[in-house]
């Protein structure tokens, strides 16, 4: 439940060698004055109530288009592994030859060697405190959409995906470590979960080379997502969704919250879902 909501505005000084002049007194403006001005802040801070933990949010009010590339990520790793661990990273991508007529997830078609970037809204910083001691932090986007590419070979958090069981029914996707048994920490497969829990059907997530990132709109686009977020946590946080109806609990290390739009089937799972072009040399659709 949210407290409080502060909202400040950073003044700007331009030196131009000159002696500053007063032009007007500042006077006080009233409430009806005041409603009929509209405005967004730079930087807003709420404080907000949990169960057992108290959370300080700072959001920017700015929006960004991005196209990213990394090697290689590596997050809470030690001698047994990594919590998250992705290969040839990336953010949006390039169109390719060929693509140029295909409706994008934003909507839009796009000329070849253009870019479609991932887009993110109102990035904010939230901390987690308990009994005055910090317990995690999140970095997360107030809306989100784009394609996230890689090579998942271990993975520690929730990964939005549905996929169609025998029936043809949509269900979630389960994660699942090395032997199979169901996990979201450090998995490393993807996959039906059998009727014990364990995995039923699986392949490696290294077979999810790209992903859509948002929620699905029902017409091969993507809407906005309000839950991408990554964690980190010294204990288990149960992090609220934006609007404060939910909860997603963060156990302790790493955690990446990772909402995608896609329904698939177990056969394109095996296959394995193309990656997108994500450099603009197009290299194929291999590792590039």
């Amino acid at each position: 439940m949210r407290q409080d909501a502060y909202w400040y505005a950073v003044p700007l000084t331009i030196c131009l060698g000159i002696s500053p002049v007063a032009l007007a007194e500042l006077e006080p403006i009233s409430d009806r004055e005041m409603s009929q001005v509209q405005g967004q802040a730079m930087m807003r801070v709420d404080n907000v109530a949990g169960a057992d933990h108290q959370f300080t949010r700072v959001t920017l009010g700015i929006d960004s288009e991005k196209r990213l590339n990394a090697d290689r990520v590596i997050m809470g790793g030690d001698d047994s592994g990594a919590d998250l661990d992705i290969k040839n990273f990336a953010l949006g991508h390039y169109v390719r030859e060929g693509d140029e007529d295909r409706i994008q997830l934003d909507g839009n078609t796009y000329d070849v060697n253009e870019v479609v970037p991932f887009e993110g809204v109102e990035p904010y910083l939230e901390l987690a405190e308990r009994n005055g001691k910090l317990s995690g932090f999140r970095f997360g986007l107030n809306q989100a959409r784009g394609t996230l590419s890689g090579e998942i070979a271990s993975f520690s958090g929730n990964l939005g995906l549905k996929i169609n069981d025998a029936s043809g029914n949509p269900v979630d996707a389960t994660l699942f470590d090395s032997a199979g048994v169901a996990t979201n920490y450090r998995a490393t497969q993807i996959g039906l979960a059998a009727e014990d829990g364990s995995c039923g059907e699986c392949v490696p997530l290294t077979n999810l080379l790209s992903m859509d990132i948002g929620v699905d709109n029902g017409d091969d686009t993507v809407g906005f997502t309000k839950d991408l977020f990554l964690a980190f946590q010294s204990e288990s946080v149960d992090w609220q969704d934006l609007d404060g109806t939910n909860v997603i609990q963060g156990p302790q290390g790493v955690f990446l919250n990772l909402p995608t739009s896609m329904t698939l089937d177990m056969q394109t799972l095996q296959n394995g879902v193309q990656r997108e072009r994500t450099h603009y040399v197009d290299r194929g659709t291999g590792m590039f």
